[in-house]
């Protein structure tokens, strides 16, 4: 299967940027669905932007424009480059992958997510 570990959370103001990494254990960004996922504190999670393995991106209205999901396929590696970030983007980042398992089944895996906090 796959194990996902998310890193590069942390504090930052207002207007600042982060980038987010997701290191798969083994190669898959190339051919299944993959995204990254927030969930903010009293809220439910929510998806914040996604890609599927023939490269289709779909993002939240809430971060359009100024997040970019990636994939760097020499590290099994999937990135979210967070721009122009507001207090609201305050959450636990979480990567998830949707995987065939036992080749009849597809099954969702999650990292163990990663904080970012921004300040005003």
């Amino acid at each position: 299967q796959v194990q996902l570990v998310e890193s590069g959370g942390g504090l930052v103001q207002a207007g600042g940027s982060l980038t987010l990494s997701c290191t798969a254990s083994r190669s898959i960004f190339a051919i299944n669905r993959v995204g990254w996922y927030r969930q903010a504190p009293g809220k439910q999670r929510e998806l914040v932007a996604s890609v599927a393995g023939g490269g289709i991106t779909n993002y939240s209205d809430l971060v359009k424009g100024r997040f970019t999901i990636s994939r760097d396929m020499a590290t099994n590696t999937l990135m979210l480059q967070m721009d122009s970030l507001k207090p609201e983007d305050t959450g636990v980042y979480y990567c998830s992958a949707n995987m065939l398992v036992g080749g009849v089944t597809y099954t969702d895996f999650w990292g163990q997510g990663t904080q970012v906090t921004v300040s005003s």
